[in-house]
């Protein structure tokens, strides 16, 4: 596993599938991370288990730019 520091705004980069990871905010013990990805790459959060790509992850929320 890498292990890295970033500060709100920074990003980690994954060049060879697109995909983006941006800090959006930090407050107390929580990290808000942005994922931009092609639309063809799934995404899923890891406490879900396997197959649930279509379960709902909550409610919406507008995305904030850092």
């Amino acid at each position: 596993m890498l292990v890295l520091t970033r500060r709100v705004g920074e990003e980690v980069v994954l060049p060879e599938v697109r995909v983006t990871f941006t800090v959006l905010s930090v407050s107390g013990g929580r990290v808000r991370v942005g994922v931009d990805a092609p639309d063809a790459l799934t995404v899923l959060r890891g406490e879900l288990p396997d197959g649930e790509a279509g379960a709902p992850a909550g409610p919406a929320r507008p995305s904030v730019s850092g």
